[in-house]
C-alpha cells in the first residue's frame, strides 16, 4: 500500500454511495477482503455499518475501527 488516509476520509468514501474495495478484521481475527462493496446503513453512536458485498450480495455488519484498507489505501485512526 503506497498511500494512507485518515478514517474520516475513508468514511467519506463509504458514504458517497459508490462501490469500493475494503479489507477489515472479522470478530475471530480473520482478514476479510471485499473487492466490490457498498455501504447500506451507518450507526454513528454504535460505530458500525452494514455493507453489501458483490456479487454474492452478502450483507455484513462491521465496525469502522476494524477497517484497515479501502480502495488499496491504508486507513489510520
Amino acid at each position: 500500500m503506497d498511500k494512507s488516509i485518515h478514517i474520516s476520509k475513508a468514511l467519506d468514501i463509504m458514504n458517497s454511495g459508490k462501490r469500493f474495495s475494503i479489507k477489515f478484521w472479522a470478530r475471530d481475527g480473520r482478514i476479510i477482503e471485499a473487492k466490490e462493496a457498498e455501504s447500506l446503513r451507518y450507526d454513528f453512536y454504535g460505530g458500525w455499518r452494514n455493507i453489501k458485498i458483490f456479487p454474492s450480495k452478502e450483507i455484513r455488519k462491521i465496525r469502522d475501527c476494524l477497517i484497515f484498507s479501502i480502495n488499496g489505501m491504508e486507513v489510520f485512526l
